[in-house]
């Protein structure tokens, strides 16, 4: 149910308008409801329900698309559909990789609202991996987040996400290799969208992005903008210029 306190919540966290309908407001509906006892190491649900169980112990948002066909309203009651669409296992830089591929479909009272991909890597080893050599054009638009712990803690408590990678430093340095608590991919891509919507004065109708790296909490991270063939390229970066997040936004 789209609720206006959820909206609201959502908006608070973001920094936004709290009256308007917030983008990415679909991951906060419907999480997954696994009991305490029944999580793994990571925090997140075991796998082995609707995930299939994949051999390796690490997993990460990779990114996806986003289709828009109606906006989420006030008081709307939302069905969603979801399916694994595709299994692929690669062997990376770092070693072997599993994607998997899960399409989700949102619906309310009007008709389909949201056609979701949603990429998932599970990966064996730990650590961040070096950052992407991309060909980006010069940012346009810039608008500065500071990514500290409150900002992390709200967001996980609205996708009641327990994922130890966004909340537990030891975790993150012992157990997946990294130097600091991670911004949530998804968190990237509302905030982002967000961005998108306040250049061009409306919401997008697509949003398709790809996570490329990790992004650190602790420190201010940018979003940035420039205009593209088909709309705007929208992407995060960490201080030091390394991009974490890249989206191709149309209307």
């Amino acid at each position: 149910m789209v609720t206006p306190r959820l909206a609201a919540s959502l908006n608070a966290t973001l920094n936004r308008a709290p009256e308007t309908m917030p983008p990415g407001l679909h991951w906060c509906l419907a999480p997954a409801l696994a009991a305490t006892r029944d999580l793994a190491a990571d925090g997140l649900p075991a796998r082995g329900g609707f995930l299939p169980p994949v051999d390796l112990p690490l997993r990460m948002w990779a990114g996806g698309r986003l289709e828009v066909h109606d906006a989420f309203r006030p008081g709307d009651a939302v069905t969603r559909r979801s399916t694994v669409s595709d299994i692929a296992l690669k062997e990376g830089r770092s070693g072997p990789l599993c994607f998997v591929t899960v399409a989700h479909d949102y619906e309310t009272p009007r008709g389909p609202a949201i056609s979701e991909r949603q990429d998932i890597v599970y990966r064996a080893a730990a650590g961040p991996g070096a950052a992407p050599s991309l060909d980006l054009p010069k940012p346009q638009w810039t608008t500065h987040v500071m990514a500290d712990a409150v900002l992390l803690f709200r967001y996980s408590a609205l996708t009641f996400n327990a994922h130890r990678i966004h909340f537990d430093r030891d975790y993150c340095r012992d157990a997946e290799g990294y130097r600091d608590l991670l911004v949530h991919g998804p968190l990237q891509a509302t905030l982002l969208m967000g961005f998108a919507a306040d250049i061009e004065g409306r919401p997008p109708r697509c949003f398709d992005y790809r996570a490329l790296m990790p992004l650190y909490a602790g420190a201010e991270f940018t979003l940035n903008g420039a205009r593209s063939a088909s709309g705007l390229t929208v992407w995060t970066a960490d201080r030091a210029g390394h991009v974490a997040m890249k989206a191709e936004v149309s209307w």
